[in-house]
């Protein structure tokens, strides 16, 4: 926040009600955009952060958007399906002051020093420094809309409110307005998400919010300055399948930041490690193959580039993977749930309908997917466990022996079925897990070194739906 004390409301909720003591406090009032620098430019200077939970971004995005803020734009983030568009801009808010004060009972959130509505240019004419003040947090400030193509210019920016004029008014008088939902969230930030999606005569309506800076709502003869920062999203795809921006509007956003999925490996187990709500334990080595599996889908040409594979695809897919421990567990009596490879398979079938796959693939997805899969697994064994000595693990099939594992076998009997193995405590090291006396880790790490070395064809295996068998 701004380090100007009497510009800044505090973390508590300030008591000052009147206009009168408003203006003893020394407050002072400023307009969204400056609020919004002030508070950026703070954080920058004391190298805070300035939009947490945002993974990915440091060095291409963020930058672009902190400009825009910092030129006082209102602006239109641009990128496919899942890049974190909506949670970038909803941790924007946190740039506004915590608190500030509103006129009590504003629709508009008036500011006490400068009343725009007639309600509460009235109130200020009657009560002069008695005029109540109430405080809103920056929380409340924040408010969005999905564009959808029955969405009415009444939504954004108002309409007549009949049940005020069935109360006696008369229509033209300002105070027969039903303000829509850009109004409301005068004084703070609106985002509109997917913005081509908003029938293009909608759109229009958006014209003068963004260039003079008021709303008109149909025949009133009403000036109402509006004092926000209008954000919008939009999908490149949408200009030509379902809409687009019209071109006056695009011309009155100041600025135009292009979003991406994350481009290194480390981002996307950070974004899943993050966002993923996991219902067992899941080893990193496993969060690493979904990672991998999603890089492949997104980057495979089997899939639709124009539609892209959403983040939230690797976040469903380490759940999934989380929830099939979970229900072994249940089955089997096992006192702690930890994935293993066994339930990365469960994620095809789950998430096979988040992909958009070219034409000329049609009844193959499933197969694209398991390959891809396989693929990712691969991958990250070689580069967890590629160099390791997994001479102990490979003795046991030396005689032809097998060990039998899969789904609803538990981690302590897959340990008994496979014996001790020598090395094993540096396998895990390897994978970083700590604890060597958990089973259900050393299960997992075991059966993770099981599968690399059939993927790198040092063992064979068979498999049926729900039961795999190593070696023999």
């Amino acid at each position: 926040m701004t380090p100007d004390a009497t510009s800044q409301p505090g973390p508590t909720r300030p008591t000052t009600s009147t206009l009168g003591a408003l203006r003893e406090s020394g407050h002072v009032h400023k307009q969204v955009k400056a609020e919004v620098r002030d508070n950026l430019l703070h954080r920058l200077r004391a190298g805070e952060p300035r939009f947490p939970g945002i993974v990915g971004f440091d060095e291409t995005v963020l930058p672009h958007v902190e400009r825009a803020l910092l030129a006082g734009h209102d602006f239109v983030l641009l990128g496919e399906r899942g890049q974190g568009k909506t949670r970038l801009i909803r941790t924007i808010a946190g740039l506004l002051d915590e608190w500030t004060p509103v006129v009590d009972g504003c629709e508009i959130n008036d500011h006490p020093y400068e009343p725009v509505c007639a309600r509460c240019r009235n109130l200020h004419a009657e009560l002069g420094d008695d005029l109540p003040v109430d405080w809103k947090h920056r929380d409340e400030r924040y408010g969005e809309k999905l564009a959808t193509p029955d969405t009415s210019v009444g939504d954004l920016i108002g309409d007549v409110d009949p049940i005020k004029v069935a109360e006696g008014r008369t229509l033209g008088d300002p105070e027969t307005v039903h303000y829509g939902l850009v109004p409301r969230f005068n004084r703070g930030i609106f985002s509109v998400n997917e913005l081509p999606d908003l029938a293009e005569r909608i759109q229009v309506a958006l014209l003068n919010v963004l260039e003079e800076r008021d709303v008109q709502i149909r025949g009133y003869a009403l000036r109402l300055p509006l004092d926000v920062l209008l954000i919008a999203s939009a999908n490149p795809e949408d200009y030509t399948n379902r809409g687009r921006i019209i071109t006056p509007l695009k011309d009155r956003f100041g600025a135009e930041v292009k979003t991406h999925y994350p481009l290194r490996l480390s981002d996307e187990i950070s974004l899943i490690a993050q966002e993923a709500e996991l219902a067992a334990t899941v080893p990193t080595h496993l969060l690493d193959v979904v990672a991998r599996f999603t890089r492949l889908v997104r980057e495979s040409t089997s899939v639709d580039q124009r539609s892209g594979v959403s983040a939230r695809f690797a976040i469903a897919a380490a759940e999934t993977v989380a929830a099939s421990a979970l229900r072994r567990a249940a089955l089997t009596g096992e006192p702690d749930a930890v994935a293993r490879v066994c339930d990365l398979p469960s994620v095809v079938d789950s998430l096979l309908g988040k992909v958009e796959f070219e034409v000329s693939e049609e009844g193959r997805e499933r197969d694209v997917l398991v390959h891809l899969l396989r693929r990712a697994t691969a991958e990250t064994f070689r580069a967890k466990l590629g160099t390791a000595d997994l001479a102990g693990l490979l003795h046991r099939f030396e005689e032809g022996e097998t060990v039998e594992t899969g789904e609803l076998v538990s981690a302590a009997e897959l340990l008994k079925r496979i014996g001790p193995v020598q090395g094993l405590a540096k396998v895990m090291e390897r994978l970083g897990v700590d604890g060597g006396e958990d089973p259900g880790q050393a299960a997992a790490a075991v059966e993770f070194a099981l599968e690399g070395l059939y993927l790198t064809r040092r063992l064979s295996k068979d498999e049926v739906p729900g039961r795999t068998v190593y070696g023999g």
